[in-house]
């Protein structure tokens, strides 16, 4: 692989920091894609500017602080407008974050499993405030129907419980809250099994290249409807919260410390530029979770077979 080293020799300048294992430090959290993208991060980093890169696992609000702090220096993935409270606390208050201006367009929403949604009639999110309907996805015989909502951890999975709130569901359904990586693995043995299923679903992802999902019906997002408040922002959240309306598009930005600026203006300038689209993130995350590709490997070979890209990004 060609490197850029001609082109950075001499642009970093030392300045005083705290000792760490590694000169940059990625913070991991916990879905596919950001996995994927923060192993290409590394790789891409480590082979053209000769540094070392480590990987740290830490939910949003931890990365975010580490950053501010400088014990880590990449987020590889923000969803916005899922952070938006992070980003305004750290991007625009703080100044101590930049973001990369390069989204990725998302879509968050609810689905419900193709076959179970053709024979019962299920076309609405509407129809989950229907007893008879919510009781189809019981699959543990207590009477409720189980609904995935999203994995711990996840802004989104606060503004599904405020969206379950605001459409009803939340009396009907129990809203459960499990790793992304065994939601969808019961998404697959029910589908395999007749069974019904139904649960928050997203692009980029790879379950709809693997399974007909009927994404259900919403009014349109509504601004002026869309009152979504977090709980690291006031303690009554869902309380003070409503979102009677479909989600907005997303984007997913990387976001950085701004002191790489000054200690490795070679890192901040690439991960400045870094841009993916919407297919090669679903890729990503079928190469991991589907293909079960060490992140490693599959983030050498497609920053191989990427090689202008990555040099781009370095030279911009």
């Amino acid at each position: 692989m060609k490197k850029l080293t001609a082109l950075m020799t001499g642009t970093a300048i030392a300045v005083a920091a705290p000792a760490m294992a590694a000169d940059i430090v990625i913070g991991v959290p916990n879905w596919p894609s950001v996995n994927a993208t923060a192993h290409i991060l590394k790789v891409a980093i480590e082979q053209n500017m000769g540094l070392e890169v480590e990987l740290q696992n830490g939910t949003n609000p931890i990365v975010f602080e580490a950053m501010d702090s400088g014990a880590m220096h990449v987020h590889p993935e923000v969803w916005m407008p899922n952070q938006k409270n992070l980003h305004d606390t750290y991007v625009q208050e703080k100044g101590t974050v930049a973001m990369n201006p390069n989204g990725v367009e998302a879509f968050q929403g609810m689905c419900v499993d193709q076959a179970t949604a053709d024979e019962h009639g299920i076309t609405s999110i509407d129809d989950l405030t229907n007893p008879d309907i919510a009781a189809l996805f019981d699959s543990n015989g207590d009477g409720t129907g189980e609904l995935w909502i999203g994995a711990p951890g996840w802004a989104s999975t606060n503004v599904e419980k405020i969206r379950a709130k605001s459409y009803g569901y939340d009396q009907t359904m129990e809203l459960t809250e499990i790793d992304e990586t065994v939601a969808y693995a019961n998404l697959d043995n029910a589908i395999k099994a007749g069974d019904p299923w139904a649960g928050f679903c997203y692009t980029p992802h790879y379950v709809f290249a693997l399974h007909d999902m009927q994404i259900l019906e919403e009014p349109a997002y509504d601004a002026s409807k869309w009152n979504v408040t977090q709980p690291t922002d006031d303690p009554n959240w869902l309380e003070i919260s409503d979102a009677p309306v479909a989600w907005d598009l997303a984007y997913l930005h990387v976001h950085y410390a701004k002191s790489l600026e000054e200690s490795h203006p070679d890192v901040a300038k690439m991960l400045s530029n870094v841009k993916f689209d919407t297919d090669t993130v679903s890729a990503m995350t079928y190469a991991l979770v589907i293909d079960k590709t060490e992140p490693l490997a599959y983030a050498e070979q497609w920053v191989s077979e990427n090689e202008d890209a990555v040099l781009g990004w370095m030279s911009e």
